[in-house]
C-alpha cells in the first residue's frame, strides 16, 4: 500500500481536482496498488520553467491537468498582485480549452482582469496579443509540437516576449508557497473578459501584411500544412492580406485535431512528417511545400531540386534564405542579425559580409529575443535558431512560422523571376560565403532518471575529451560553463582538423544529450557544391556515429 505521506498527497490532491475523468484514473492506480506510477505522479510536481510548465497530461503534480494549471496560475496571480492584465489563448489539444477557462477564473479570482481569447489562436497571435492590450502577462495554453497526450502552459512577458529571468524564478517561488487549490474557486468580483479572436487575429494579420513587402516577379504556388494545428485560417488570412495566392492545404490535415491521427509525431522536424504536403506540391505542380507545426510558431520547408526530387531544408538553410531576402528589403548600417551558438556560423558569415551587427545567444527564444531588443540603437531584422524557429518581423517577439513562411514565398517569387530555384540559390550562397554543411543527432537516455543520464554524458565528456573523433584530430575543447562568452551552460565546443565544430548539450527537459556538427568547406562552382556537400556529410555522419558512441558508454 501507499506509505503515508503518499497517501495524504493523495486524498489532498483527490479533494482539490475538479476534473471526474482524472479523479476517477487516480483512484483507479490507487486500487492497482500501482507504486511505481503513484511514485512517478506524486515525487515531485511538473517544474515552472523557461517559458512556464509543459508534460502530459493525466492525475497528479507531476502531470498536466486542471489543478496543476490553477496552481500555476494561482502563483503567476501572487507574483503579479491585484490590478494587472493577463492576456489568455489556448490551441486545439486536448483540455487546452478548460486549462484556459481555469486560469481565466483563477485570475479574475485573484482581482486580476483577465482577457480571454475566444477560440483557439496559433501561439504568434497570443504574443502580439500582449501588447496590443497592454498586459502584464500573457498565457498560452499549448505543448507546441509535443505528443497528443501533452499540454502546457507558455509565458510570456508585457513586450510579447517568452519568460526570461528573473520572473521565472519569482513565479516558482509563488508558486512553491501555495497551498492545492480549492476545487471549488471564489467567485470573482469581476467576470474574465472574452475577446473575439477574430479582432486579434485581425490585427496580427494586418500587421504582417503592413511589414512584409509582396514579392515581385512569378507567382509562387506552394502546399501547405498545419500537421492538425490551428494555423490554417491565419496562415491563408496572412496570405490573402498581402496579395499573394494562398497555399493549397494538405485536406487530411488542414484541420485541428488533437489526436494527429496522420503523423507518428506532429513536428515537422521529424521523419515522415513533411510527407503529405510533399506528396501534394508534387501533385499541383508547386513551388514549395511549407508546414507549420500545430500552434505556427514554427516553418518548414522543402524544394524541389533540377532532378525532380525534393529536399527538406534544414532550419539553418532557411534561415539564410530568409536572410537573404530579408537583406534586400532592409537597409541601413544599424541592422541586427541574432542567432544561436548551435546554429550553423553561414548567418553570421552572411550577416559581416553585409555589414550587419551580428550577437549569438544560448538556446531558446527567451534568450534569442532578449539579445536582438538588447540594443536601442540597434533594429533587429532576423532572430533565428536552428529548431525551424525565426523572428523577422517587429510584429511578434517570439518565432512566428506564417510570417517567416511570407518571407519564404517572397524570397522564392524573386528568385523564379531570375530562373533560380530556392536549393539553386542556396548553392550560390556557398560560393559567396563557403559551402557550410550541418548535421544534429540526438542520444537519448531511456528509463528513470534520464534526463539526469543526459547530463552525466555531458559531464564525462567534459573530464575525459577525446584526443580524435572518427580520426579526425580534436584541437580545443571550449567549455561554456565558464561563463566565459555567454552566461554559464552545460556546453561544450569541439574544434576538429578540417573546419568541424561539434556543440554537445544535455536537453535539460528530455533525456536526450543534443549534438550540433558544422564542416565550412570552401568552393569555387556551384557545379562542384553538391558533390562537395555529399562529401562534407558523409564526414559528418561518421562523426556523429563516434560521439554516440562515446556519449553512450
Amino acid at each position: 500500500m501507499a506509505d503515508v505521506g503518499m497517501h495524504e498527497q493523495i486524498e489532498r490532491w483527490l479533494a482539490a481536482d475538479p476534473d471526474p475523468a482524472t479523479r476517477a484514473e487516480l483512484a483507479a492506480i490507487v486500487e492497482a496498488d500501482d507504486q511505481a506510477e503513484l511514485a512517478d505522479r506524486f515525487s515531485t510536481r511538473l517544474a515552472f520553467g523557461t517559458a512556464g510548465i509543459r508534460g502530459e497530461q493525466g492525475a497528479g503534480p507531476n502531470r498536466m491537468n486542471r489543478v496543476t494549471v490553477r496552481r500555476m496560475v494561482g502563483g503567476i496571480a501572487r507574483y503579479l498582485g491585484p490590478g494587472r492584465t493577463v492576456v489568455i489563448g489556448h490551441d486545439a489539444r486536448h483540455n487546452s480549452s478548460v486549462f484556459a477557462r481555469d486560469a481565466a477564473d483563477v485570475l479574475a479570482g485573484s482581482g486580476i482582469r483577465a482577457v480571454l481569447i475566444g477560440g483557439h489562436v496559433p501561439t504568434p497571435v497570443l504574443a502580439h496579443a500582449v501588447p496590443l492590450h497592454r498586459a502584464d502577462l500573457g498565457l498560452m495554453v499549448t505543448a507546441s509540437h509535443n505528443p497528443p497526450a501533452d499540454n502546457g502552459c507558455k509565458v510570456f512577458l508585457a513586450d510579447g516576449a517568452q519568460l526570461r529571468s528573473p520572473v521565472d524564478a519569482q513565479i516558482e517561488a509563488a508558486i512553491e508557497a501555495l497551498p492545492l487549490p480549492e476545487r471549488e474557486l471564489p467567485e470573482p468580483t469581476t467576470p474574465p473578459v472574452e475577446v473575439p479572436g477574430a479582432e486579434v487575429i485581425e490585427s496580427y494579420v494586418s500587421a504582417i501584411a503592413a511589414v512584409v513587402p509582396v514579392p515581385d516577379g512569378a507567382a509562387v504556388r506552394a502546399a501547405y500544412t498545419p500537421l492538425h494545428g490551428v494555423g490554417r485560417p491565419v496562415f491563408e488570412a496572412v496570405f490573402e492580406a498581402a496579395g499573394l495566392p494562398v497555399p493549397v492545404s494538405v485536406a487530411s490535415q488542414a484541420d485541428p485535431d488533437p489526436d494527429f491521427p496522420t503523423v507518428a509525431f506532429p513536428n515537422p522536424e521529424e521523419p515522415g512528417a513533411m510527407d503529405a504536403v510533399v506528396a501534394l506540391a508534387q501533385e499541383r505542380g508547386c513551388h514549395l511545400a511549407i508546414a507549420n507545426d500545430p500552434d505556427a510558431d514554427r516553418l518548414a520547408v522543402s524544394v524541389p531540386l533540377a532532378d525532380g526530387s525534393w529536399r527538406t531544408l534544414t532550419g539553418d538553410e532557411v534561415g539564410a534564405l530568409i536572410l537573404d531576402v530579408v537583406l534586400d528589403a532592409t537597409s541601413g548600417p544599424d541592422r541586427k542579425v541574432v542567432s544561436t551558438v548551435v546554429c550553423s556560423s553561414l548567418v553570421e558569415t552572411m550577416a559581416r559580409a553585409h555589414g550587419l551587427h551580428h550577437r549569438a545567444t544560448l538556446t531558446g527564444f527567451k534568450w534569442i529575443m532578449a539579445e536582438a531588443y538588447a540594443d536601442p540603437e540597434l533594429t533587429p531584422i532576423l532572430a533565428y535558431e536552428e529548431s525551424l524557429g525565426y523572428a523577422a518581423t517587429p510584429v511578434v517577439r517570439d518565432k512566428d512560422g506564417m510570417s517567416a513562411a511570407l518571407w519564404f514565398v517572397q524570397l522564392t517569387g524573386a528568385l523564379l523571376a531570375r530562373g533560380v530555384s530556392p536549393a539553386e540559390r542556396l548553392d550560390e550562397l556557398a560560393v559567396e560565403h563557403g559551402l557550410h554543411v550541418t548535421r544534429s543527432a540526438s542520444v537519448r537516455f531511456d528509463g528513470a532518471g534520464g534526463v539526469g543520464l543526459a547530463g552525466a554524458a555531458v559531464d564525462a565528456l567534459r573530464e575525459r575529451p577525446p584526443t580524435a573523433v572518427a580520426g579526425r584530430r580534436v584541437l580545443d575543447v571550449f567549455d561554456f560553463a565558464n561563463g566565459a562568452e555567454l552566461p554559464p551552460t552545460n556546453l561544450l565546443r569541439l574544434r576538429l582538423d578540417g573546419g568541424i565544430r561539434v556543440l554537445v548539450r544535455p536537453s535539460g527537459t528530455e533525456p536526450k544529450t543534443k549534438l550540433y556538427l558544422e564542416q565550412v568547406v570552401p568552393v569555387d562552382d556551384v557545379a562542384v557544391v553538391e558533390a562537395e556537400r555529399q562529401v562534407a556529410g558523409a564526414v559528418l555522419d561518421e562523426i556523429t556515429t563516434a560521439m554516440e558512441q562515446i556519449l553512450g558508454d
